[in-house]
């Protein structure tokens, strides 16, 4: 009786190239910008700003594997990912509806260059799908959420969402970074197409920028073109190094699981401590959500010191383990105020209305022993509140 291989043995074996001539057990770098045409063994015109070729071809269907798509793709940065998914549905003269509290990455894209291309938008509440619903037009195409999202862990009803964009003919997108596929498959719950910055989780080292898709084939078809006019294809060395990096995803994710589960318990219980936002925490919000659509809460959390911006900045600077600094998803815990890092190109309105106020830190998690995490903010909240 066959069955389905395990998350990590799709981490280790989806996709992989291998090269009979060497017999090596992992993808071979083809470091080639020209190929020969015609193909003698593929028939393909392969190019890798088509994003073709095995070393392009071995990431993006371990991802594929992993959401449960037919098909994956990987590009040169989030970023790159979310733009190309956007607009392979969007044109000029469309309305898109898009979750509030969006990394600012995201949102600036949005503000900057939606407008420009004649296409507008509105945002919908992230724990309502209701004003979802209010808010589709007669032109609208597209719906595009993110889960947990940046940086306050908010959680969008994934199966609501896609049950929305289906009775009434939208493409559904889910941003599925800050859970990673081990914790969420939003295609399984009837999303149309996923969208990740496999800087985070799907590398998990901190030294790789990245994006990737996974999708139907039939929208990849369209996604894939976008991508191809727009080049944002991921060069060869790097796409060795994200499948490197896909390979331990199941176990990094899993410790890193459980260190932001007890984490987010001793910070909730800490005095110090104002409010703490993570999705496993019984009061917050959208835990019964998460708890029907997730398998695991995630390695991120976010809190608040019960004091101010200057508080702190200086328990960043008391932190003797986890490091101050920007992105996430490593296997090194880091830390950083998102006002200044991830939502520094919203104004400071903006930042208010969506509830990260200059003294909100983020924490992503790494795999280190939980102890020495624990007992580094303990001795950084003393100092940062003497």
């Amino acid at each position: 009786m066959s069955r389905t291989p395990g998350l990590n043995t799709i981490c280790v074996h989806a996709g992989t190239k291998r090269d009979p001539l060497t017999g090596g057990v992992n993808t071979p770098c083809h470091g080639s910008s020209s190929y020969l045409h015609p193909n003698p063994h593929t028939g393909e015109v392969a190019y890798p700003r088509y994003s073709n070729t095995p070393s392009q071809k071995a990431p993006a269907e371990k991802i594929a594997a992993l959401e449960g798509a037919e098909a994956g793709l990987v590009l040169a940065s989030g970023m790159a990912a979310v733009t190309t998914a956007i607009l392979a549905f969007a044109q000029k003269g469309d309305h898109l509806i898009f979750q509030s509290g969006l990394y600012g990455g995201t949102q600036y894209f949005l503000r900057d260059q939606l407008e420009r291309m004649g296409i507008s938008f509105d945002f919908a509440l992230a724990e309502d799908p209701g004003s979802f619903a209010g808010a589709i037009r007669p032109n609208t195409k597209l719906i595009y959420v993110e889960t947990p999202n940046n940086p306050l862990l908010k959680i969008t009803d994934l199966a609501r969402i896609a049950e929305l964009a289906r009775a009434n003919g939208l493409i559904s997108i889910a941003d599925n970074t800050f859970a990673s596929p081990v914790n969420q498959n939003p295609l399984k719950l009837g999303i149309d197409m996923v969208v990740h910055s496999g800087t985070k989780y799907l590398n998990g080292h901190s030294d790789l920028v990245c994006g990737a898709i996974a999708a139907s084939q039939k929208h990849m078809q369209k996604v894939h073109q976008v991508m191809v006019n727009l080049g944002g294809s991921l060069n060869m060395q790097d796409c060795q190094l994200l499948e490197r990096g896909l390979k331990t995803l199941g176990i990094r994710v899993a410790r890193q699981n459980q260190n932001a589960a007890q984490m987010a318990d001793f910070l909730a219980k800490d005095k110090r401590v104002k409010k703490v936002y993570y999705p496993g925490l019984n009061n917050h919000p959208g835990h019964e959500v998460a708890q029907k659509q997730m398998k695991g809460m995630g390695g991120m959390l976010s809190f608040e010191l019960a004091a101010g911006p200057k508080e702190a900045a200086r328990l960043m600077s008391s932190l003797k383990v986890t490091i101050p600094a920007i992105s996430l998803g490593g296997v090194e815990s880091l830390i950083c105020l998102p006002c200044q890092t991830s939502h520094v190109h919203l104004s400071p309105e903006q930042r208010q209305a969506e509830g990260v106020t200059d003294s909100l830190l983020r924490l992503s998690l790494g795999i280190e022993e939980i102890e020495d995490l624990i007992n580094d903010m303990d001795q950084a909240l003393s100092r940062a509140l003497s």
